[in-house]
């Protein structure tokens, strides 16, 4: 599996785009705090589906999207603050989401489609 090629890994990258766009407009005092985690959070999606590819095998694989998808949930947390803080709007709030929430049930996805594969060579 070459991970470049799976619509999961794209769609985290264009998301990662997103969240940087998105952080642009945040206040200054946020550099170190909701701006720097975001992004963080953010970059490690398609980093930990990549560094997971380019390891020993399916189960670590695994791991490594089971890392991704944490970072999705502190992600989720991060833009519902963000957006009480208003420093997202209701409309990016939701396109936001909805992009996360899209990403999230794709690792699902994946990792349950990695499992069988790898209950039908045991």
């Amino acid at each position: 599996m070459f991970y470049k090629d799976l619509d999961v890994y794209k769609k985290s990258i264009d998301f990662v785009v997103d969240i940087y766009k998105t952080t642009e407009s945040f206040p200054e005092s946020e550099k170190f705090g909701l701006i720097s985690q975001l992004r963080r959070a953010a970059v490690s999606l398609p980093s930990n589906l990549a560094e997971g590819s380019g390891r020993n095998g399916r189960k670590e694989l695994i791991n490594f999207l089971h890392l991704a998808r944490g970072s999705l949930f502190e992600i989720g947390t991060q833009l519902e603050i963000s957006h009480r803080l208003r420093f997202v709007s209701q409309e990016n709030y939701a396109k936001l989401e909805e992009r996360r929430a899209t990403i999230q049930r794709m690792m699902n996805a994946l990792i349950s489609s990695l499992r069988k594969k790898g209950e039908n060579n045991d």
